[in-house]
């Protein structure tokens, strides 16, 4: 969504408000296409003397895998995001603005931009998720396989020894 913010940046105290949904069915991420549904977008740019301000919140169901027991899972995300509006920049290496040159902003960059660099590295289950078993891969969060937990490891037999 292409936001004109000429009005906003030429008289203090004015506001733009917009709410859309932004599909991101196709971005990959690892592999995966984890967003079934479109971001539902609120955002709004206001002039604060003189100041423009960007608040952006996206609300989406993510869906991915567990980290530990792989199960598909669909965790209800919700970020807020606010950014600094600049018309010129004097310093490209200002992260603290958002250069609009043209009183214009592509605002579905932004949002994507900020999810991706905002999601966690990991996702459980729950926080108690036992993940799976190393031996036979059985998910123990429905229930305990039968393998053999005291069984050492042979490269560590040595260190029992000093135990005994």
């Amino acid at each position: 969504m292409l936001l004109q913010l000429k009005e906003v940046f030429l008289n203090e105290g004015k506001r733009l408000d917009v709410d859309y949904s932004l599909p991101m069915s196709g971005v990959d991420i690892n592999g995966d296409y984890p967003f079934k549904s479109p971001v539902k977008v609120s955002a709004s740019a206001v002039n604060r003397a003189s100041l423009v301000e960007l608040k952006v919140k996206a609300v989406f169901d993510y869906t991915t895998r567990c980290d530990r027991c792989f199960d598909e899972i669909v965790k209800h995300l919700e970020f807020t995001f606010v950014h600094g509006l600049a018309v010129s920049l004097i310093d490209d290496e200002n992260d603290d603005y958002i250069e609009t040159p043209d009183y214009t902003l592509e605002l579905d960059e932004v949002v994507v931009s900020d999810i991706l660099l905002n999601l966690p590295s990991k996702f459980l289950c729950g926080d108690d998720c036992k993940g799976i078993c190393p031996e036979c891969g059985k998910n123990l969060n429905r229930g305990q396989c039968g393998c053999d937990k005291n069984q050492i490891d042979s490269r560590l037999e040595i260190l029992k020894q000093l135990i005994d």
